[in-house]
């Protein structure tokens, strides 16, 4: 794809180069997830489940009380469908009540909830409407609140967190028209002019920038005297002189959303609005994400507790041939699949949850794979209440309710569902992050060792330090506890867990040998081996939930919570769950990954463009990528903060 006049034109190795810089190079304290690549199944580092502090539960229990009780009487999601809004009404009803400072320390004027109860509200709004859902999460996961917490001064703190607590909406501005998932070509600039920074560039699906009072945007600064320049991030009031908002986007679901193209030109921002040093945006944006991609699994979890249960009612009053559709096997096996999913989701929402309150472990490995997890599972859970559903699942709840039926938006919530396989990092990116960082210790030992531009010298040094890192490391690759028959035995109760637990032990060490081989066999070219990648996180994240929804599971037999039926789902879930890893796991190695390569090549060259007639193409004109140059607006501004 060609470069717009004004876009940096950059190889993929300098990309390559952008993006590890922004990597948190180091790990300072441990991480489940992490050891569970490295083929350790470090059980103690989640078991006994982690519990939250009695007042934080007390908090956060009369919140969601008060928000259960607004969601259910100010909450109208049909008319929000419809309307392709959310009422001022709601927002500001939302503002009364604290909603908009969940996250936000009391200090400032927030409630200071934990991340585990911040989770909780986000399944429980969400399930009421996904939009407001999304609207409160873009707002405080990774608006303003959030990078403000963890890298702002205390005079930002001070100037801004009271305002995101009560009354500011606040918009996370990174993509451009013609920049997804690659930073290194990012164009909009900020232009160092005395005290202040110049920003002239645009903006491109902008959540909650339509109606948003402050936003944090990523710029360019250009290097000069004094100027380390890099990508940066900047606070902007929204009002500012110079910013327009062009388009409200719409979309195939979450149709409240406020979404927008936000066009800057000579917008002037103080150099007081910078959070942290110049360089620094990319590295405070994905450090940001950690946690803050937690929220949108936890609505995916409110997703899956909304499909039981309407799977529950509407199976049981179905009949068909003489029986309620859910005794038939072809539909009971997708209830059991939600029942089971929705229990594993959940717990790896919690536990990763509880586990960044503590900050005792190092989580942005288990936060990424939950989102992974959560945003593929939700999409596969709402995909299978429509077909229980049938015909009734692929109408509209309005046309439901118009001949007298239930209004059920079972193909709303699979619109709704769909963008959080895109939104925060791609399913495909997800793969590659997160694939990043579970080879981070290989890397750190070898990696020069397959780096072309590295001298002789370098490499032999390097092949010193694998040689004694892998003359330890792998030996223990061999045998383990999960090959002991009574490993795990504190999981044996009325439903026998320790064989997956054990299970899970043997696959960590087995797919440990699997990347270890992969980087033999591969080297350099193993970053382009995108799919057998792909495989091996998907194995990461299945390993990952069994272990979760096994802890979740004890931890709910002990604390006297429904502990029996815990054990019965988890029970379920690990069996279907080990089912899929070892198909991945053949997968590795049989697939049709080089093939497809030979038929991209030829796609793209046109040789299989014979296939492609008889059909008419619907779209309209246009470029496939909007111009993006900067200058002034040539368009009404649509931005409406909510006052």
């Amino acid at each position: 794809m060609s470069a717009t006049p004004h876009q940096p034109t950059v190889t993929e190795r300098e990309a390559r180069q952008v993006a590890e810089a922004a990597r948190e190079q180091d790990w300072r304290k441990p991480s489940f997830a992490k050891e569970l690549f490295l083929g350790r199944f470090r059980l103690d580092l989640i078991h006994p489940h982690p519990m939250p502090a009695e007042d934080d539960v007390q908090r956060g229990e009369e919140f969601l009380a008060k928000l259960r009780d607004f969601c259910e009487t100010k909450i109208d999601s049909a008319r929000v469908e419809r309307d392709a809004q959310i009422p001022d009404e709601v927002i500001d009803g939302l503002k009364d009540i604290g909603a908009l400072g969940m996250k936000i320390d009391t200090k400032y004027g927030g409630l200071g909830l934990t991340q585990v109860y911040y989770n909780k509200a986000l399944a429980l709004v969400g399930s009421a409407s996904p939009a407001i859902g999304a609207l409160l999460s873009a707002h405080q996961s990774i608006g303003v609140p959030q990078p403000l917490k963890l890298f702002g001064t205390q005079e930002q703190k001070d100037v801004f967190l009271p305002r995101c607590a009560r009354t500011d909406i606040s918009a996370f501005l990174l993509t451009e028209p013609d920049v997804g998932s690659d930073p290194a070509r990012l164009a909009t600039s900020a232009v160092p002019d005395g005290d202040d920074y110049v920003l002239d560039g645009v903006k491109l699906w902008t959540t909650n920038g339509v109606v948003a009072d402050l936003l944090v945007v990523m710029a360019r600064v250009p290097k000069s005297e004094g100027h380390k320049g890099g990508i940066t991030a900047f606070v902007v009031e929204a009002g500012s002189e110079g910013i327009t908002v062009e388009n409200r986007n719409a979309f195939m679901g979450l149709r409240g959303l406020e979404n927008g193209v936000t066009r800057f030109h000579q917008v002037r921002v103080p150099a007081a609005n910078r959070i942290g040093p110049e360089g620094a945006g990319l590295k405070i944006a994905l450090t940001t994400l950690n946690t803050g991609r937690l929220s949108l699994p936890a609505m995916c979890v409110g997703a899956g507790k909304w499909c039981l249960k309407i799977a529950r009612e509407w199976s049981a009053a179905r009949e068909q041939w003489g029986k309620p559709v859910a005794l038939h096997e072809a539909v009971g096996s997708k209830i059991s699949f939600i029942a089971a999913t929705t229990f594993a989701l959940e717990a790896v929402v919690d536990l990763s949850s509880q586990m960044a309150d503590e900050n005792r472990n190092d989580i942005r490995i288990e936060a990424a794979l939950a989102k992974l997890y959560g945003s593929e599972m939700g999409c596969l859970m709402a995909d299978e209440l429509v077909q229980i559903r049938g015909g009734r699942g692929f109408e509209t709840a309005a046309s439901l309710a118009a001949r007298g039926e239930r209004a059920v938006p079972a193909e709303q919530i699979l619109r709704d569902l769909r963008i959080n396989r895109i939104f925060e990092g791609s399913t495909e990116i997800m793969h590659l992050l997160i694939a990043r960082e579970a080879v981070d210790a290989h890397l750190s030992v070898a990696g020069d060792l397959i780096d072309p531009d590295k001298s002789l010298s370098d490499k032999a040094k390097a092949g010193a330090s694998a040689g004694v890192f892998y003359a330890k490391w792998l030996p223990k690759l061999v045998a383990g506890p999960g090959q002991l028959p009574r490993s795990y035995g504190e999981f044996n109760r009325h439903v026998d867990l320790s064989p997956h637990l054990r299970y899970v032990e043997r696959n960590a060490r087995k797919l440990a040998r699997s990347t270890f081989y992969a980087m033999s066999r591969w080297q350099g070219r193993m970053e382009t081996k995108q799919g057998f990648l792909g495989r091996i996180v998907d194995i990461g994240a299945e390993l990952f939930a069994m272990s979760a929804a096994c802890v979740r599971a004890e931890h709910l037999r002990l604390t006297g919570q429904h502990g029996r039926e815990a054990y019965q789902l988890a029970d379920a879930f690990c069996r279907q769950s080990r089912i899929r890893v070892d198909e991945l796991f053949g997968r590795l190695w049989s697939n049709t990954d080089d093939l497809d390569r030979k038929v991209v090549k030829g796609v793209l060259a046109g040789t299989y463009e014979w296939l492609e007639q008889g059909v008419i193409d619907p779209s309209g004109e246009g470029p496939w990528i909007a111009d993006a140059t900067p200058g002034p607006s040539r368009k009404e501004n649509v931005h409406r903060p909510i006052r």
